[in-house]
């Protein structure tokens, strides 16, 4: 994914956010040694402050998080929550949530999340209809971006926010030329999002594109 941001400029910005304390910082060490180019899949710290932001500026107590990898995302929702508060993370990969649970110890948020490994359309379907979520956080394979945003959005509740990431697709979504799978179906939950009078969004040029979705 290309950066938005210059080296320098990525570095001035997290040096003015709230710093990653030693948990997510020792997460975020393994991730790179242990899954190699794969570690790209984490979210930048920055990012991971505001979901944290978002969950309590939402007051949110339900939370949905589609696609774990090695935790870090969930560990910055699960924080944001109150002590009794509940996130649903969704993910298919053993190797990769095993790590994420040992972080989540160290982060003394374990019993905030509950893992589902299964696809996720297959943990999203089987949720009651009940628009009963404060929240939800998208960052898994963009393929299926569309199916869950429709899942979700029927099941936040008023007011509930929806967070997509990597809406831009390191620019390719307004390059014609550009017609990979994951990038057709970028561009398609974009403009079904900006079409759906249901909600309002805004999206920002967080590193590769963040999307906030209020319910109405």
């Amino acid at each position: 994914m290309t950066d938005i941001l210059t080296p320098a400029v990525s570095d001035y910005l997290l040096a003015h956010c709230t710093p990653a304390d030693q948990v997510l910082l020792d997460l975020a060490a393994e991730t790179r040694t242990t899954f190699g180019g794969a570690a790209g899949m984490q979210i930048s710290h920055d990012e991971g402050e505001l979901l944290t932001m978002l969950v309590r500026l939402t007051g949110a107590r339900q939370a949905v998080e589609v696609g774990v990898f090695t935790g870090y995302s969930a560990i910055c929702i699960a924080r944001g929550l109150p002590k009794d508060g509940r996130l649903l993370a969704c993910d298919v990969s053993q190797e990769w949530t095993g790590v994420a649970r040992r972080y989540w110890e160290r982060a003394e948020v374990a019993e905030r999340i509950d893992l589902r490994i299964a696809p996720a359309l297959d943990t999203l379907r089987a949720l009651p209809f009940d628009p009963a979520l404060d929240f939800a956080f998208i960052d898994a394979d963009k393929e299926n971006y569309p199916l869950y945003y429709q899942e979700l959005i029927v099941r936040l509740r008023p007011g509930g926010l929806l967070v997509l990431d990597n809406v831009l697709q390191g620019g390719r979504v307004v390059d014609p030329a550009a017609q990979r799978p994951a990038v057709v179906a970028i561009r398609q939950v974009n403009d079904l999002i900006a079409a759906d009078d249901r909600v309002e969004s805004v999206m920002l040029p967080v590193r590769d594109g963040v999307t906030l979705v209020r319910k109405l």
